[in-house]
């Protein structure tokens, strides 16, 4: 249990890192050409599954 808890957090940061180079306009100049709305709104849905996922496993 404690080493699944371990992994999620591990995959979190990564994620989390990600975002913050997004966030600090790192990589935007390239995914501006290639992202489109409907790329965003997918994005979007994959994450929320992905946070409702982690809540019902650490909930259990």
């Amino acid at each position: 249990m404690a080493i699944s808890r371990v992994y999620a957090f591990i995959f979190a940061a990564f994620f989390l890192s990600g975002l913050m180079q997004i966030a600090q306009g790192e990589v935007t100049s390239k995914l501006s050409r290639m992202v489109d709305k409907k790329t965003i709104d997918l994005g979007i849905a994959y994450v929320l599954m992905l946070l409702a996922l982690l809540v019902t496993y650490v909930a259990h």
